[in-house]
């Protein structure tokens, strides 16, 4: 069963996040250690005790339909209020609204604990939280008193409603429109798929937040609007009212997540409106401005975008703590040196302790760089001027590193749990399959991984004319050079071998960089995903390196020296290999492109 790794993940807030040195300056206002520890103490017992027992009776039940309403998996709604009683949906939220106005940080940790127990379940509240974060940043003050209290509370939840058949990542083309009203409001007409909890019965009404294109839009991305759209409508008082024309069609039968209903989202086809044609559509009210719904959304997008980072982190966290207990009980031949009686734990073979030790490098190198990016996020939130700008675009920059090498290494790392239990991770009754199942989904949505490596390239490399990554890569040799001054021989080549993974980055930067100043956009673009999992890489080392030589310095335990060497010695010489992908590999993809036809 899965237990909260409460302590790795504190250390990695306080030591290698910079949670520890914010919260010493005040930067946070009065929290205090003791109160980050409570929570985080607090969240474990709950993801731990009441959470995960019912994970796996989600994935085996799943989300039903019936007549347009969703039935959650047994006990999955008593949860859920148990979940939102605790205060747990306001971790961030604005304390106007019933919120607790703490870092970012906290909730992405919390995240963390939530998505381990079941990914499935904790869907709910990240879309609700993205929901909120758009309605505070674009909102005006009569939809915010209206709905954000409810929200915050986590009685009502939220979604978030892009897709459709024909429109997937390219936002353009979509078709749902919107029709003012003479009121103010606007009637909303259309189809929307992939609606993460869409529909359910776990709370008392369900706000969506919709794209859709006005009559006289202009045409593209430039033409569309944000609308919020309850299920039920609200009135003045806050009391529920009539159903809102919207209902869900159908539920996806899906690979993983199954607890999770993935919903077909019909709008304005008087299901629920009352026969007369001027009266059709669902109801909505236009967040922020006309035509720009696009920015809007972005604000949930982004850091939706880093909660799916958190989801690959989680899955890979317990899908190691699934194989490291099979691993230490299943006996299977003698290892090289046992002197037990009998066969000895297959934990004890080179090879299993070789895949263990790489599933444990990919989770807290994934962590750290997600909790790395929520750490930029608050500093951009608590600090002006030009240190404001710098951590924004230090967010930016972070953002499609944390979501796509996170969502990868939740997905290898799952695999190699399988492997690890041999044939009897082939079987479901072990529960080892259920964590790939669950995972695959996370390099999909939220923008595609190969979209984060378009975005990493195009977009945040250049950001400040490239002083931003380039100031960036200073810090990571910066890291390089201490493990290498610390004289202590436990790190063996670690220093060297991060130098090597360090420059392998920089040059590939400055190939890209200088890629594109040229105008050769698709020779860089050839190198996108190649050069996001180097980034990827090289952060592990030294965000590892980082966390090793504050355990090295306090007389901490030698494992962290030990994982990071392993990382430095084992992981990072695929850096170099990387970087002649980026650089080189774009003629020969182009000269390969004939045996598509």
């Amino acid at each position: 069963m899965y237990k909260a790794p409460v302590e790795e993940i504190a250390f990695t807030l306080n030591h290698v996040a910079g949670l520890a040195d914010a919260l010493e300056i005040g930067r946070f206002g009065d929290l205090s250690a003791d109160l980050v520890e409570a929570i985080l103490e607090e969240a474990g017992r709950f993801a731990g005790n009441e959470m995960a027992p019912l994970g796996e009776i989600g994935d085996t039940q799943g989300a039903r339909l019936t007549d347009g309403k969703v039935k959650t998996p047994d006990g999955w709604p008593e949860l859920y209020r148990h979940w939102r009683e605790g205060g747990w949906n306001g971790l961030t939220a604005p304390e106007a609204f019933g919120g607790q106005n703490l870092p970012h940080m906290l909730n992405v940790a919390a995240l963390e604990m939530w998505n381990s127990a079941s990914m499935a379940f904790a869907l709910a509240p990240t879309l609700t939280m993205g929901a909120i974060e758009a309605l505070v940043a674009h909102g005006s003050d009569a939809l915010k008193e209206k709905y954000l209290a409810k929200m915050v509370s986590g009685e009502w939840t939220g979604t978030m409603n892009l897709t459709e058949p024909h429109a997937g990542s390219d936002l353009g083309v979509l078709k749902t429109r919107a029709e003012r009203s003479g009121d103010g409001t606007y009637r909303i007409f259309g189809q929307k798929i992939f609606i993460t909890w869409g529909e359910h019965d776990a709370a008392d009404n369900i706000i969506h937040l919709v794209l859709a294109r006005l009559p006289d839009a202009p045409a593209g991305t430039r033409g569309i609007s944000l609308f919020l759209v309850p299920k039920f409508l609200v009135g003045d008082d806050g009391s529920l009212e009539a159903r809102n024309d919207v209902f869900c069609h159908s539920i996806e039968h899906k690979l993983g997540i199954h607890g999770s209903p993935t919903c077909t989202m019909i709008y304005g086809d008087g299901k629920y409106s009352p026969g007369n044609e001027e009266d059709m559509g669902a109801v909505g009210w236009l967040i922020g401005e006309e035509n720009k719904g696009l920015a809007c959304m972005f604000t949930m997008m982004n850091n939706a975008r880093l909660a799916v980072g958190m989801q690959g982190v989680a899955i890979a966290e317990a899908a190691t703590q699934k194989a490291i207990a099979y691993a230490s009980e299943r006996t299977q031949g003698k290892a090289p040196g046992w002197s037990g009686s009998g066969m000895s734990p297959i934990i004890e073979h080179p090879d299993i302790a070789r895949t263990l030790i790489t599933m444990k490098a990919l989770t807290q190198g994934a962590r750290a760089i997600c909790y790395a990016c929520a750490h930029a996020i608050d500093m951009s939130h608590h600090t002006e001027g030009d240190e404001a700008r710098h951590w924004t675009e230090r967010a930016a920059l972070l953002t499609p590193v944390a979501k796509s090498f996170a969502t990868d290494a939740g997905v290898d790392v799952a695999s190699l749990g399988i492997q690890v239990h041999g044939g009897m991770g082939f079987i479901e009754e072990t529960g080892a399959a259920r964590y790939l199942r669950d995972a695959r989904i996370a390099p999909i949505y939220e923008g595609t991984n190969g979209i984060q490596a378009i975005d990493l390239v195009t977009r945040k490399l250049p950001l400040s004319s490239g002083d931003q990554v380039r100031g960036f890569i200073g810090e990571l040799k910066e890291i390089a050079d201490k493990v290498t001054a610390s004289n202590n021989t436990a790190f063996g080549e670690t220093g060297d071998r991060l130098r090597a993974a360090i420059a392998a980055l920089e040059t590939a930067t400055n190939w890209l960089l200088d890629t594109q100043a040229a105008g050769r956009t698709a020779d860089a673009l050839a190198g996108a995903t190649p050069y996001q999992r180097l980034f990827g890489l090289v952060l592990t080392g030294c965000y590892l390196a980082k966390g090793a030589l504050v355990a090295a310095d306090n007389g901490g335990p030698e494992k962290r020296v030990a994982l990071c060497r392993f990382m430095a010695e084992n992981l990072l010489a695929e850096t170099s290999a990387l970087k002649d992908r980026v650089i080189s590999g774009a003629a020969s993809l182009e000269a390969a492109r004939a045996i598509l036809a």
